[in-house]
């Protein structure tokens, strides 16, 4: 893994060579440097360094801040100490900081270098010569390991331009390796990459702001969060904002002031990783900025106002900064003065044939008997890259005959209109299947598969089999940690103007989205029984009241989302405590929720789920309420409730937050009846005094009690609790019960007592994503404490893979507690690190900082592939 001082430094140039001057600089170096030029690779100029007997801290720096480097290794190298100690410098940035280190054998016998034999001995002997021996033998060792890195020799090749054209494309693709798998087979992806490089100019220390300029649809978001994954590792503070279209969005009578604030909160939150960040005025961002070298990726951008509050000057930014805007509207960025703009052009007619037959075929080339069809289809397509994905992928697998149909129902649709080239994908579908893909377009994009099957358990949808087709056919992907997600922001765009295209009364539609339309539509009272979803944005609405009979005609009504997407302005919907309630809801997530308790009429026999973050609640309900589907209580932040209703006929909660409910003073003795309930979050609920205790809640795995300052004994409430929070209490012994596990589980083969494990590997165990899974057994010093442990995975001979730190809960509990994470084995992204996936085996250590605490025995698995499948689940 990276050193921090590596990561803080600025990658400046592209290559550093180490060469003996009189060998190959007026010749073959020469050459070699001029083709790096015409490819936009530089280089670091040494001509202006004073040559000494050691290199100095220019030289070493210089080192540093390149991302590879080339030593060529020539007759007389090993004549110069300077260049042997800029070799053993070079070797550390690749021990250390992971550099790729290239090598170029010119005239010379890699065994003579590895040996120090024969004229390239006799040169190094001389150099020797009244040096230490520790001198000499960190040379030796320098000059073996340099000479076991496979590289170009030149007395392999029949002339040096063939030769030299090798070395530049070799570093060029090094160079041009994407830090991720997530953009593997887009076409076109390197050419963008190697533009985009050469416009930025990362050599220099000036701030630069490029465009990405293009159609919808070309590609420029993934562009952008490919060049995002490329250099994120060489800058420390970076940001990607996603879809800015509409966050800046006027609306009449609201000022927009607020609006400009929260967005310049969401990218300092981002950038400097804190949640929730408050500023008072718009000039935050330079304040904060100003000296911070960062990197910063505006996607999306459709309003100049938005430029002008993210990134209106370049003094707001440090030295070597470099902010990049994706638009559609090339005037954007002109009115804001940046004239380094790369426009996204369409893919040229092979590249868009090798994208459809990539979705179609799967293959790079058009099959046999489909060429015509194949061009056909690439033509009526636009030669747009995600219209190509999307018709090739509903094509796939079917008939010439089918794609045949196929051209007709898409000739002449296209005149530059995405929707109506994705449209040939969800035509495709069933109707079971078109509806799920609206509910994931209009409501549960980016969540996860289970949530989404529990969701929609009463629907007629097969959602996990429904979710593969969607797959498989391109129109959403799963994210690493299992969410569903639309594959581009304009699938999302298609779902939503189909619903729209429903009726032209909103109140007749599957889902409400826009903001204005269900402000009229509730206040109306046009609502019908065809609305199932509303989704509703209350930034901007002010305060709107509506009457008692707002959702009378929403029988089916079942999903409620009442938010505040860019957290400013006091937009509030004020309701009747009379009103009629929705007997099919399963979700009621309301932000802000303006009364002190839930309408009389609150019929919630279906309700999954109930969230209502910073609520005005004193209480939900009055009595008991039967809630056999409810399993989500989210009610944080809600600091003027005072009591939670009897939930004995809850009995398949699982999920019980209160964090933060300031004024609730106790629990329920009715939540002895949640025997499903695996989370329960109390923390800082400041007046707590009262939770039941001898009620052995089977299933709670998870209960945290951060800043429950009036609590004085541990309530004896679950033996089988994993994670236990009490930082800031007055508990001082917890039951036996829950005091810790005793041993390592026996799903860990390999383990060991104390705070190291070494590991045999088999062949072919390892890959350059495998990762692992640790188990320790720790005994806590007795203040207890939130720190991490650290980890050094290390290879036979003592080789370091990488060090990594693994975050740590809350020990507070005094007794022998098992923790357990996962990591990666190579530091990721590691396409700028030479990963070894061969060895024999890796050794484990662990350490943690607080005196006291001891390490007793530890596990660890490598994960396979199939393990890993089964801890995230599968669409």
């Amino acid at each position: 893994m990276a050193s921090s001082s590596s990561l803080s430094c600025i990658k400046r140039y592209h290559v550093f060579s180490s060469f003996h001057g009189p060998d190959v600089r007026k010749g073959f170096l020469s050459h070699l440097h001029n083709l790096f030029a015409s490819k936009g690779i530089t280089t670091f100029n040494d001509q202006k360094i004073e040559r000494g007997q050691t290199i100095g801290p220019e030289l070493v720096q210089a080192i540093r801040e390149s991302r590879v480097s080339i030593v060529v290794l020539s007759k007389n190298y090993a004549s110069s100490s300077w260049c042997l100690d800029e070799l053993v410098q070079i070797l550390k940035c690749k021990e250390d900081d992971g550099q790729i280190v290239m090598t170029i054998f010119y005239e010379v016998d890699p065994s003579d270098v590895k040996k120090q034999r024969g004229d390239f001995g006799s040169v190094f002997e001389k150099t020797c010569e009244g040096k230490t021996k520790e001198v000499k033998l960190r040379w030796i060792e320098a000059l073996a390991h340099v000479a076991t890195i496979a590289g170009e020799h030149s007395l392999n090749w029949p002339n040096e331009a063939e030769m030299i054209q090798k070395i530049a494309t070799d570093v060029s693709n090094k160079l041009n390796l994407t830090p991720s798998k997530d953009f593997d087979g887009m076409v076109g992806l390197e050419a963008h990459l190697t533009n985009l490089n050469s416009l930025l100019c990362l050599e220099s220390d000036e701030v630069k702001m490029i465009g990405i300029w293009g159609p919808a649809g070309i590609g420029k978001s993934t562009i952008a969060r490919a060049l995002y994954n490329q250099l994120s590792s060489i800058f420390q503070l970076k940001c990607f904002m996603g879809n800015l279209k509409g966050s800046l969005k006027s609306i009449v009578g609201v000022d927009n002031y607020d609006s400009k604030k929260s967005l310049q909160q969401l990218l300092l939150s981002k950038i400097l990783n804190q949640g929730d960040m408050k500023t008072n005025h718009l000039g935050s961002i330079r304040d904060r900025l100003h000296d911070q070298t960062v990197l910063i990726i505006l996607d999306d951008v459709d309003h100049r106002d938005q430029l002008e509050v993210l990134a209106k000057e370049l003094s707001w930014f440090g030295s070597g900064s470099r902010i990049i805007i994706t638009t559609e509207d090339k005037k954007i960025l002109k009115e804001h003065g940046i004239n380094d703009i790369y426009h996204v052009d369409f893919p040229s007619k092979e590249e868009a044939l090798e994208i459809l037959c990539l979705s179609a075929f799967k293959q790079s080339s058009v099959p046999d008997g489909f060429e015509e069809l194949a061009n056909k289809v690439a033509k009526l397509c636009g030669n747009l890259p995600l219209g190509l994905c999307v018709v090739g992928s509903s094509l796939r697998g079917e008939s010439k005959d089918e794609w045949e149909i196929q051209l007709s129902r898409i000739d002449g649709s296209l005149d530059g209109k995405v929707e109506d080239i994705l449209k040939v994908g969800y035509d495709r579908l069933t109707k079971k299947n078109q509806s799920l893909f609206l509910h994931i377009a209009c409501f549960f994009n980016y969540k996860k598969v289970d949530y989404v099957t529990t969701m929609l358990a009463d629907s007629n949808l097969d959602v996990r089999n429904g979710l593969k087709t969607l797959a498989d056919k391109s129109l959403v992907h799963k994210s690493t940690y299992g969410h569903i997600v639309m594959h581009h922001y304009l699938l999302q765009q298609l779902g939503t103007q189909i619903v729209h295209e429903q009726s032209d009364e909103p109140g007749k539609r599957q889902f409400l989205t826009e903001a204005e339309e269900i402000c009229d539509v509730l206040t109306t009272e046009t609502g019908t029984g065809s609305v199932i979803g509303i989704s509703f944005d209350t930034s901007n609405i002010g305060e709107v009241s509506v009457g008692k009979g707002a959702f009378e005609g929403m029988r089916n009504l079942r999903f409620l989302r009442i938010f505040r997407r860019w957290f400013s302005g006091e937009g509030t919907l004020q309701i009747p405590e009379d009103m009629e309630y929705l007997p099919r809801l399963r979700l009621l997530d309301w932000y802000n929720y303006p009364r002190k308790s839930l309408p009389l009429r609150f019929q919630p026999e279906r309700l999954v789920k109930l969230r209502m973050p910073r609520s005005n609640l004193e209480k939900l309900w009055g009595g008991i309420q039967s809630l056999p589907n409810l399993k989500i209580i989210d009610l944080m932040y809600s600091r003027e409730l005072k009591e939670i209703p009897n939930l004995s006929k809850s009995t398949n909660l699982e999920d019980l937050r209160l964090d933060y409910c300031s004024s609730l003073v106790e629990l329920p003795s009715s939540i002895k009846n949640l025997q499903k309930l695996k989370i329960l979050n109390v923390d800082y609920c400041s007046m707590l005094q009262v939770i039941p205790s001898n009620i052995n809640l089977a299933s709670l795995e998870r209960l945290d009690m951060i800043g429950c300052s009036r609590l004085r004994t541990f309530p004896d409430i679950s033996s089988n609790i994993e994670v236990l929070n009490l930082r800031d209490t007055d508990i001082e012994d917890v039951p036996p019960s829950v005091a810790g596990c005793k041993k390592i589980p026996a799903e860990f083969t390999q383990k060991a007592t104390g705070r190291s494990i070494t590991i045999p590997l088999a062949p072919g165990t390892l890959s350059a994503s495998s990762r692992f899974k640790v188990c320790l057994l720790i005994f806590p010093n007795k203040e207890g404490g939130y720190e991490g442990i650290s980890c050094s995975i290390r290879s036979k001979g003592g080789v370091k893979v990488q060090s990594c730190k693994l975050p740590y809960h809350d020990l507070s509990f005094r007794s022998k507690h098992l923790f357990i994470v996962h990591g990666d084995l190579f530091p990721q992204p590691n396409n700028y690190y030479e990963v070894d996936v061969t060895m024999s085996e890796i050794t484990f250590e662990f350490n943690h900082k607080y005196i006291g605490d001891k390490i007793i025995e530890c596990g660890v698995q490598i994960m396979t592939e199939e393990a890993e499948q089964q801890e995230i689940g599968q669409l």
